[in-house]
């Protein structure tokens, strides 16, 4: 399992994914799950992914792949005009994958079991956030509900939905987003550190606001303490209910 999160802000786009993948209880690895594709000053492309992992590298190689042995008539994610290409391409990269591995995993009781995140600017128009799905299908981001997440999302949702504005700052969201891995990483094991985070400025076609938050970072040490502690201070002011 995973917990990937994608936010679209008026000040850009904040995104951050965990590592861990495990087959079984006594095999657990680390894999990177965020990816970028950058041409700068033209253009930024990230993609978080949740999953199969086969699956998932097989259409991140794929897109790639077709970067460096482009035909003439191919568009690939450094020449789509739109973000709206680039999904499409991450949907048609998918549903290629599947045609080849699809059959098999199903005839081995394996589900083809895949979510992408998508979001990133190409010159001439605003960052875009979309979901891709295992069908290749996909929606944009809605202005009422600026984030979205992928794989283990239920335990860092509350915060989200009780705290996201579009005029964060994006260290602010960087913060928030933070917090809902942290308490994603309290209540499930599937989930676990190091934590890829990536923050990216509305126009500035750059991805040097990259880091790999590890279990001993001292921000993250701080920021899991000191909600704790606003929490059950939190709890012990509302009075209690009498019957």
């Amino acid at each position: 399992m995973t917990y990937c999160v994608g936010l679209k802000l008026d000040r850009g786009l904040v995104f951050a994914a965990d590592t861990r993948t495990n087959a079984g209880v006594d095999n657990i690895s680390s894999f990177k799950k965020l990816s970028v594709w950058d041409e700068p000053g033209e253009r930024v492309i990230t993609l978080l992914s949740s999953g199969n992992l086969a699956v998932t590298q097989a259409v991140i190689s794929l897109l790639s792949e077709h970067i460096t042995t482009a035909e003439t008539d191919r568009t690939t994610l450094m020449t789509a005009r739109t973000m709206f290409q680039v999904a499409r391409l991450v949907g048609s990269a998918v549903r290629e994958v599947k045609a080849i591995d699809g059959e098999a995993l199903a005839a081995s009781a394996e589900s083809f079991s895949v979510t992408f995140i998508l979001g990133g600017q190409i010159k001439g128009e605003r960052p875009r956030l979309f979901q891709i799905y295992a069908a290749g299908n996909f929606i944009e981001v809605c202005d009422d509900t600026p984030f979205l997440q992928i794989g283990e999302h239920k335990y860092g949702k509350p915060i989200l939905d009780r705290v996201t504005r579009p005029d964060m700052r994006l260290g602010e969201a960087a913060k928030l987003v933070l917090l809902s891995f942290d308490s994603t990483l309290r209540s499930n094991l599937s989930v676990g550190m190091p934590i890829d985070m990536l923050l990216y400025n509305t126009d500035s076609f750059s991805t040097e606001r990259q880091v790999r938050i590890e279990q001993d970072n001292p921000y993250f040490q701080k920021l899991s303490r000191t909600w704790s502690d606003k929490l059950r201070e939190a709890f012990a002011d509302i009075e209690e209910f009498e019957i």
